[in-house]
């Protein structure tokens, strides 16, 4: 044994200081680590003598949902905390319906889930455009979030611009600069996951029916004519299912979850009163000048009904002469579409 360098197995570590060292390295990636790997780190990187089962039972008692998650071969998906309501909003823009002509675009409040403006027009990606819904709502509010969270795109940056100039002379720890984060579409989990709440509520529909509308003959999307038509008759149409959709979620219950950071109740409640959560409100109060200033240097409206205004002027000429009203639902705006199409191929054959 002495000629081949064995010697016999030392004593067993102390418990106590076994449980210490796993629970340091459970608070880095090693956390992602089985057991068989956590004993070869404490064993290699720490020199402590341990058996394999006794790593394997404190991981059950100190780290049970990470032994459950790799036992399902699944990660642990990181928890999301935010404090309170308006610490920050999650802004982002929403493309299944672009194809058709119709951009999305929305905000979450990241404590209460509240949906703070859900909009369509002809365009999301337009910076402009998009400080527009920002800087409506914070004057509907008369404050804006502490910190502000979207993808990184140049759409955002009229939002960025005014958030920060908002936040110029605040001095808690997100002021100026940091009172806006880019981040991957990953990081933006709160606005990306409400997206597939609203697919299955709402646009699942509409792309049905627009390919239906285009596989029937009745819509060419290579016509411009057909394009600005069809965005005439359903943008408003589409608006207002969008507003139905945000007001019945901002007042329905969140059933209760494992993570504490995220409570349960209604979004509206949650946002409006905090208190009844005991905790703080975030927002920042933006001051009237401020908002004037920002709104003249960065925002622009959409164009009404989203499409060109040479366009919006003939339909309603069309529209006052034919005695035509604006559809509510989607089969007034089939109808609608259809006879203002016919109109236009006789103003195209005279």
């Amino acid at each position: 044994m002495r000629d081949r360098g064995c010697r016999r197995r030392k004593e067993p570590s102390d418990f106590d200081e076994v449980v210490r060292v796993i629970e340091i390295e459970l608070a880095s990636s090693s956390s992602l680590l089985g057991y068989r790997a956590m004993h070869q780190k404490l064993t290699n990187d720490h020199g402590l003598v341990v058996t394999r089962n006794v790593v394997r039972q404190i991981l059950k008692v100190v780290d049970p949902e990470g032994v459950q998650a790799r036992s399902r071969h699944r990660l642990r998906r990181r928890r999301y905390c935010a404090k309170g309501p308006n610490y920050i909003w999650h802004i982002d823009g929403y493309d299944k319906l672009k194809p058709f002509g119709f951009c999305i675009h929305g905000a979450i409040d990241g404590y209460s889930r509240r949906i703070l403006w859900l909009e369509v027009a002809s365009s999301n990606n337009n910076p402009e455009i998009i400080a527009h819904y920002f800087c409506k709502y914070v004057l509907l509010l008369g404050s804006t979030a502490s910190i502000i969270r979207s993808d990184k795109g140049t759409e955002n940056v009229n939002v960025a611009a005014i958030q920060r100039f908002y936040r110029r002379f605040e001095v808690d720890e997100f002021s100026g600069k940091k009172s806006f984060m880019y981040g991957r579409s990953t990081s933006n989990q709160r606005i990306e996951a409400w997206w597939g709440i609203l697919r299955k509520s709402c646009t699942d529909w509409w792309i049905r029916y627009f390919k239906d509308l285009r596989d029937t003959g009745l819509y060419n999307d290579d016509d411009e004519f057909e394009r600005e038509c069809l965005k005439f008759c359903y943008m408003e149409v589409i608006q207002k299912e969008l507003n139905v959709i945000a007001r019945n979620w901002n007042l329905h219950r969140i059933r209760p979850s494992n993570n504490a950071e995220s409570p349960s109740g209604i979004p509206d409640v949650l946002y409006f009163n905090p208190l009844s959560a005991e905790v703080e409100n975030y927002s920042v109060p933006v001051s009237q000048e401020d908002h004037d200033i920002a709104a003249t240097m960065f925002t622009r409206k959409p164009e009404e009904h989203g499409c060109a205004p040479e366009f919006k002027d003939l339909m309603d000429i069309i529209m006052d002469e034919e005695d035509l009203q604006m559809p509510s639902n989607a089969s007034e705006a089939k109808n609608l579409y259809t006879t203002l199409l016919h109109h236009i191929v006789e103003l195209n054959n005279q």
